[in-house]
């Protein structure tokens, strides 16, 4: 799978790129598989704005996937890679033996005619999920629980891997794309692998519209704006801040400014990102 450029036969073509697709094997979606999507416009059920810039953009069907992986012991055939509007990664189609079908991540290597499984017997080889504790030392992997049997949190976007650094006690050290190191007990379940889609961040936009497709409006500077909408509006022609430092619409400090409570999970953080 490449990018693909166009010729700069208009302004947004000029820079365009996008994936050439050639690795998807079917274009409609599994009808079982898919649940209506509405959208909020960053509404809550009060019908206030609680995330800005959001609204618009093209109509999507969910596809319902499969992150907890908990047939295990029974092996399922890929019979599919299809593109996922709501998500970076590519997904793959499974059939099982008993012939229930799934939709999983699917990772770099993983191709039609493949099978997989999870559980604590099976291989280590792409796709198959494993609990940390059946997982060698230094393999790559994604989709990773946090709690056991609760489904993979960590590591789901296009391109994404982390790394199996150390087992001791009930915890395996896990090395997160950011860097981070984080505790996480060995019973949690994790698939082998990297995310496939590694293309994912090399695609240029080109023009507004196409941030329009995603579901995305255009986020004004808050100099631009007048004194009554934003404390950085207002002074005649271009101005500075003017004050302490810069702060969001409402007056909170912005750039570096903490403003999220500790999570419980917090206390697994061996080493942060930063």
């Amino acid at each position: 799978m490449g990018l693909k450029k166009f010729k700069p036969v208009t302004p947004g073509r000029r820079f365009m790129t996008v994936t050439t697709f050639e690795d998807l094997t079917k274009k409609e979606p599994e009808r079982g598989l898919i649940v209506p999507l509405r959208k909020t416009g960053g509404r809550n059920a009060q019908g206030k704005v609680t995330m800005r810039h959001r609204g618009g953009g093209n109509k999507r069907m969910y596809r319902s996937i499969d992150f907890k992986r908990e047939k295990d012991g029974i092996t399922a055939k890929v019979a599919a890679i299809e593109y996922d509007p709501n998500r970076s990664a590519r997904i793959a189609l499974l059939r099982y033996q008993d012939g229930e079908k799934r939709y999983i991540l699917a990772p770099v290597g993983l191709d039609i005619g493949d099978k997989v499984q999870s559980g604590a017997d099976a291989e280590i080889k792409p796709g198959n999920a494993l609990p940390l504790r059946q997982i060698p030392v230094g393999t790559v992997v994604h989709n990773i629980e946090l709690s056991p049997k609760r489904g993979g949190q960590m590591v789901r976007a296009a391109g994404g891997g982390a790394q199996v650094m150390a087992k001791e006690g009930e915890f395996a050290h896990i090395r997160l794309p950011s860097g981070e190191v984080r505790l996480v007990r060995l019973e949690c379940k994790a698939t082998i692998g990297q995310v496939s889609n590694l293309e994912h961040d090399a695609v240029v936009g080109g023009k507004a519209g196409r941030t329009r497709w995603r579901g995305r409006k255009p986020t004004v500077r808050g100099v631009a704006m007048d004194p009554a909408s934003h404390p950085h509006g207002g002074g005649e022609g271009r101005s500075p801040i003017g004050m302490p430092g810069p702060v969001t619409p409402w007056g909170k400090p912005t750039l570096g400014y903490k403003t999220r409570k500790p999570k419980l999970s917090d206390q697994y953080i061996v080493k942060r990102r930063k």
